[in-house]
C-alpha cells in the first residue's frame, strides 16, 4: 500500500497563488507517475497536470501557464504552484501516483484524501 498526504490547500483571493504538496510513503518500489487531479461541486474529477519519472509534464488546457507541477523523486513528494487562480480553479485537489508492483508484476494507483482550494473573486 501507498499512503498519500496532500497538503496547501486553503483560501484565496482571484489573482493569488497557492502551492499543493503531495508526500508518498508505505510500499513503494518505484513510482512513475505522479499528478493531480480537481473536483468541483457537481463535476467530475478531471485531469490537472502529471509529471512523470523522467520529468515529462502534462496539463490541462485551462491550467497551462499559470500553474507548474514538480517532483522531488528523492522524496516521493510532487508539488502543484498554482498562479493567477481564477474562482473556476476552485475544487478538491486530488494527488494521484502510479506505482510498480513487483509482486504483483503491475502497475498500482493510489489517491489521496483531497485538499481544498477555494479561489473567491
Amino acid at each position: 500500500q501507498v499512503q498519500l498526504v496532500e497538503s496547501g490547500g486553503g483560501l484565496v483571493q482571484a489573482g493569488g497563488s497557492l502551492r499543493l504538496s503531495c508526500a508518498a510513503s508505505g510500499s513503494i518500489f518505484s513510482i512513475n507517475i505522479m499528478g493531480w487531479y480537481r473536483q468541483a461541486p457537481g463535476k467530475e474529477r478531471d485531469l490537472v497536470a502529471t509529471i512523470t519519472n523522467l520529468g515529462t509534464t502534462n496539463y490541462a488546457d485551462s491550467v497551462k501557464g499559470r500553474f507548474t507541477i514538480s517532483r522531488d523523486s528523492a522524496k516521493n513528494t510532487v508539488h502543484l504552484q498554482m498562479n493567477s487562480l481564477k474562482p473556476e480553479d476552485t475544487a478538491v485537489y486530488y494527488c494521484k501516483t502510479r506505482t510498480y508492483s513487483p509482486a504483483l508484476a503491475r502497475n498500482l494507483e493510489f489517491w489521496g484524501q483531497g485538499t481544498l482550494v477555494t479561489v473567491s473573486s
